[in-house]
């Protein structure tokens, strides 16, 4: 991956443009820098200096790789958003050693836990994977009780598919497509009752929203904790960070109201 030094030049070249929030992104973004002695955290440090960006997202990041440092920074910055996406994949820690995962579910809570105390009103999105070969139906509860107790914004599910030269393809028993299908459907109900609980809880509140987009008179975008947001707007808005009334839910998008 790139270095620290390369990626802060990416940002910096990033600040000539209009763009005001940068997604940090890539494959296990969490192990960083491990090749060149740097780390993750230590990027995040230098990307908060870069004055002309306004707002920065963290992308996927694996639990046993979201440590405290990076959680405490997060929840003191001024740019970096109260936005996590940590993938679980399953609640049952006898499919997560299947699956050769590095952490166990209790660390997972844990991280969630950690993530709340300090940021309440943070989003937090969970990658969850069903049917993976030998899931029970007991494994199965598990993970869904695991997932309705915690305190997560959002899933992100997906049904497994086998791939070639994997050792996936060697555990048995296999887990029927029909089964699949009627698991996923169950947590997709579950994440649709988990957004719904949490854009609710922001009713009220005053969030900083960077629009994104205007139609017909209504402007729209996203809170810095990840929640959709339309209000009545001019098109001069578009790519400004405005405060913004959270007022009430409709067809999955929040209303809001300008403060003067």
């Amino acid at each position: 991956s790139a270095d620290i030094s390369e990626t802060v030049a990416q940002a910096r070249e990033i600040t000539n443009t209009e763009i005001k929030e940068i997604v940090l992104t890539g494959v296990n973004v969490g192990d960083f820098g491990k090749n060149q002695g740097e780390s993750f955290y230590d990027l995040i440090q230098e990307l908060e200096k870069v004055e002309e960006i306004d707002r920065y997202r963290i992308s996927s990041i694996e639990p046993n790789l979201l440590t405290d440092e990076i959680i405490d920074f997060t929840a003191s910055s001024i740019k970096f958003l109260p936005h996590f996406h940590i993938p679980l994949q399953s609640g049952s820690d006898t499919i997560l050693k299947a699956m050769r995962r590095r952490y166990k579910v209790s660390l997972y809570a844990d991280r969630i836990l950690k993530i709340k105390s300090l940021m309440p009103d943070a989003c937090i999105g969970v990658d969850v994977i069903v049917g993976f070969p030998g899931e029970s139906e007991d494994n199965f509860q598990e993970t869904y009780d695991f997932l309705n107790n915690l305190n997560v914004s959002y899933l992100h599910v997906f049904s497994y598919s086998q791939r070639d030269n994997t050792d996936a393809v060697n555990i048995e028993p296999k887990v029927p497509r029909n089964i699949i299908a009627e698991r996923s459907q169950i947590l997709h109900r579950l994440s649709i009752h988990k957004k719904r609980f949490f854009y609710e809880n922001n009713i009220g509140k005053i969030k900083q929203v960077l629009i994104e987009n205007w139609e017909d008179g209504i402007i729209s975008g996203h809170s810095e904790n990840y929640i959709p947001i339309a209000l009545k707007g001019n098109e001069d808005e578009v790519n400004q960070i405005i405060p913004v009334k959270l007022i009430r839910l409709e067809e999955g998008e929040m209303a809001g109201e300008r403060l003067d």
